[in-house]
């Protein structure tokens, strides 16, 4: 299914390449080359590009493009799930997914990537599986493994690999019994001039840690079920149970694990958390302009509005900008054109403010449409859909374990026309 992998960063550099039935030259590379120059940003790049003899497949994670060669005909959406979950898996064993940490961890990758992979069709992509396969690494295993030359590939098979619940190993035992979850929703929008709003989605997963012994049988429901009509599930789920009760029953596998990603688009139940004012002009006469942006919260719940940062991609004729900020700091960077506003927390009472002049090219023509707003933010303890989570109850065990559920919203794509 999948021939090859290539790993390259931002700059365009081919880092890493993995191939499993044969090798397929770097140049297949240049297609997605030329894609992206084309794509104004990392993320418009194409998820799929024809070449004369192949499919080239990508994802866009943590800087970095996984793109997969394809040659014969697939599902897309089973090559670029399975590109993601090479992702995750990286991002669990080093605990990021950098270029830094993949260049120094590269025997390691290579035999995840053996593992995940057989003959080019996906094997064993669940997090416990590979970690009975291939030890995480430590510095003392690292040091061990330089003296005596061994390696981190474990000798037995894992004990998941032959039961009917391959997603979770036998015989795990703990002092604290924990279960721990984090529901998470990114809010993409577009909001035009008056306000109003033109697009707005959700898009949100329940992550799991899940540290519990034996075999639990856990089922998870919630105050709202209905708001959720697009649901995708981890493979421990259900389904059935889902459909009849709207209830997620299921037997977890062990540690962390993202137990389903939903997606809200009916923009009746999105709540917008902030609004802009704005007021971006360039004079016909003289080469100067305008700007004048003020943001205050809108649909919050009650609840505080963090990490706020507004960014806005200038005209090129823009040379700099003398601004006055009533709450945190403004940076302009002349070069790319960016000007970037971190105000932090928001204060209900006094709402923050960033207001001045621009200096334009001289005898350069007015720009001629205004740049939009980019809107950053994230509010702890809600989950701006509406969505709760009721309780937790779990079978099979006799001990009580500790329970929680934290919820946050964050900004997507945020945007406000100008």
């Amino acid at each position: 299914m999948i021939h090859s992998l290539f790993l390259i960063n931002n700059g365009g550099d081919l880092f890493l390449e993995k191939h499993w039935k044969s090798v397929i030259s770097r140049s297949v590379c240049d297609y997605f080359f030329e894609a992206r120059e084309k794509a104004v940003e990392p993320d418009n790049v194409p998820p799929v590009i024809r070449t004369p003899h192949h499919y080239l497949i990508n994802i866009y994670r943590e800087k970095i493009f996984f793109v997969s060669v394809i040659q014969t005909e697939v599902p897309p959406l089973f090559v670029i799930e399975f590109l993601h979950r090479v992702a995750e898996t990286f991002q669990d064993y080093f605990g990021e997914c950098s270029e830094t940490t993949i260049k120094d961890n590269v025997v390691i990758v290579y035999e995840l990537l053996e593992e995940m992979l057989d003959n080019g069709f996906p094997l064993a992509t669940e997090s416990n599986i590979l970690k009975e396969l291939i030890r995480p690494p430590t510095i003392l295993r690292s040091v061990v493994n330089t003296i005596t030359g061994s390696s981190n590939v474990g000798e037995t098979l894992p004990t998941g690999q032959l039961s009917t619940i391959p997603w979770r190993r036998a015989g795990v035992k703990y002092t604290n019994n924990e279960a721990y979850f984090d529901v998470v929703e990114e809010i993409d929008a577009i909001l035009d001039k008056s306000g109003t709003t033109v697009f707005a989605e959700i898009q949100g997963v329940i992550d799991a840690c899940v540290k519990l012994s034996g075999m639990p049988d856990l089922t998870l429901s919630f105050m709202n079920p209905r708001l959720l009509d697009d649901v995708s599930f981890h493979p421990c789920v259900r389904y059935k149970r889902w459909e009849s009760e709207r209830v997620i029953s299921f037997i977890p596998p062990d540690g962390n694990f993202q137990l389903m990603s939903y997606h809200i688009s009916a923009q009746n139940l999105v709540a917008i958390p902030v609004y802009v004012k704005q007021n971006i002009s360039f004079f016909e006469t003289g080469s100067s302009g305008r700007l004048d942006i003020t943001v205050g919260p809108k649909q919050t719940m009650g609840k505080t509005v963090e990490c706020l940062l507004v960014t806005v991609h200038m005209p090129k004729v823009v040379l700099s900008a003398n601004l006055n900020a009533t709450q945190g700091t403004y940076n302009y960077d002349p070069v790319t054109k960016i000007l970037v506003w971190d105000i932090g927390k928001l204060n209900p009472q006094k709402l923050p403010n960033l207001k001045g002049s621009l200096s334009l090219q001289s005898g350069a023509p007015k720009p001629e449409e205004n740049p939009s707003l980019n809107i950053d933010l994230k509010i702890q303890q809600l989950a701006i859909s509406g969505l709760k989570v009721n309780r937790l109850d779990m079978y099979g065990e006799k001990y009580k374990p500790f329970k929680g559920v934290k919820y946050v919203t964050k900004a997507g794509k945020f945007q406000v026309r100008t």
